[in-house]
């Protein structure tokens, strides 16, 4: 029998786990939720999937829901200061004495599946799901946003039923694992999608929304597409740090619509949690009001996504850890900060494309690039350095630094106090370097 006596026990414990299986299944978890009396079913979820802007939309969603007065449970993956973040009820992450009290509720079950299963218990995945399940069955949440982990169809917060399923976004990343096709990761994604139960699309291109509409047809879902059913207009920046948008559907017209979060995507983002809302309340039989939708949104904040951290100079991290977001982050960066020298101090694991990722951002002319290392999570290691500068084409030459904390100091040094620093690339990494700037 697995002792736990500690928080610092129950967290290396479930560090400890296997994190793949070689074949990706839900009978498992399925299992492990049975002997924990099915804690899925008793809570009532709004699912959400996509390749990037899952934490964004989630954040969007659960602000409005606490406005309007709802105790708002969420699941998120992976952290970026501290492991219980992962699990958090109005954004505030439960205790460590909760964390505790749930591994030690779940290792019972986790130690018989070890014994009777053939290929062996729940992986670290699972086990955080579990707890999560777990808890909020408990009560402590009047509805759980729950982020899938990678994929959907074989993930395992995918034995919930929800209320509404939401899909952000497609593009490729995790393809060993989803498919190396655009149609083959939404294959993946639309897994998520239920009988009977709504779904909200976001942005997606043809070969995807495709398949998701195929999909949801063949669940009787009803399903919203962004620029179809929900649509947005008047983009725009208010000033610096704000933009707004118009967001219109066959019932509502918000005009003049704030948010604090930057990008062309976090408006689509904040569009799709929007739809995701309107008709979670419609459900509830919930009048909507208009005030908790525009405070919802502006008071809406993502720790590590485009974050301000230091206004002179102005440094900003940014946690773009895919090819999607990098051209995302590109576009926001060459259009609205192309009046600054931006200096990038940047760091990616190498099962990541991150040549095509760091051509991408080198290609304007006013970005810096330095390349530097972390310590990757477990065995993964950040993309090695020194062939970077010969096989990546970039507007400006790269430079490269071992050691991230000497990358950041020899930027400082070469900038103005008038430039712009962007830390960016791995969340692993963002999550060390966020740690000299704010204070936990």
């Amino acid at each position: 029998m697995t002792e736990v006596k500690t928080y610092e026990q129950a967290v290396a414990f479930i560090h400890g786990r296997t994190k793949f299986k070689k074949i990706p299944t839900l009978a498992r978890m399925t299992k492990f939720m049975a002997a924990l009396d099915n804690p899925q079913n008793k809570i009532q979820a709004i699912h959400i999937a996509g390749t990037n802007g899952k934490g964004s939309t989630l954040t969007f969603l659960r602000s409005m829901l606490q406005e309007t007065g709802y105790k708002v449970g969420s699941f998120t993956s992976p952290f970026l200061t501290r492991f219980n973040e992962r699990i958090s009820v109005n954004g505030e992450p439960i205790s460590d004495a909760e964390i505790l009290r749930l591994v030690q509720k779940v290792l019972p079950v986790i130690d018989e599946l070890d014994k009777t299963l053939p290929e062996g218990g729940p992986t670290e995945f699972e086990i955080i799901t579990a707890m999560m399940y777990s808890y909020f069955a408990e009560g402590h949440a009047d509805v759980v946003l729950v982020e899938v982990g990678i994929g959907g169809l074989f993930d395992s917060t995918n034995v919930v039923l929800s209320a509404v399923s939401v899909i952000v976004n497609i593009g490729f990343d995790h393809m060993k694992l989803l498919g190396n096709t655009l149609g083959k990761i939404a294959t993946q994604k639309a897994g998520i999608i239920k009988e009977n139960v709504p779904t909200v699309i976001g942005q997606l291109g043809d070969e995807a929304l495709e398949v998701i509409i195929k999909t949801a047809r063949q669940h009787h879902s009803s399903y919203f597409c962004f620029d179809e059913t929900y649509k947005v207009n008047n983009r725009r920046y208010q000033d610096l740090w704000t933009q707004k948008f118009d967001f219109a559907t066959t019932d509502y017209h918000f005009k003049d619509l704030k948010i604090s979060m930057l990008g062309n995507y976090q408006i689509n983002n904040a569009s799709t949690a929007l739809q995701a809302y309107l008709i979670f309340l419609k459900q509830q039989n919930v009048p909507v009001l208009e005030k908790n939708i525009r405070s919802g949104l502006v008071k809406a904040f993502w720790a590590g996504r485009f974050e301000k951290v230091n206004e002179q100079p102005l440094v900003v991290l940014d946690g773009a850890h895919n090819e999607p977001a990098f051209e995302e982050i590109t576009k926001l960066l060459g259009t609205h900060f192309k009046q600054y020298d931006i200096y990038v101090v940047i760091a990616i694991l190498e099962d990541k494309q991150y040549h095509k990722m760091i051509q991408t951002l080198g290609a304007l002319n006013n970005v810096h690039i330095i390349a530097t290392t972390f310590a990757g999570p477990g065995k993964r290691q950040a993309a090695n350095l020194t062939e970077l500068t010969t096989s990546v084409e970039t507007a400006n030459p790269i430079q490269t630094e071992e050691n991230w904390q000497l990358a950041i100091a020899k930027a400082s040094r070469i900038m103005s106090s008038d430039d712009l620093l962007l830390i960016t690339g791995s969340l692993y990494f963002i999550s060390d370097v966020r740690k000299l700037f704010v204070e936990s």
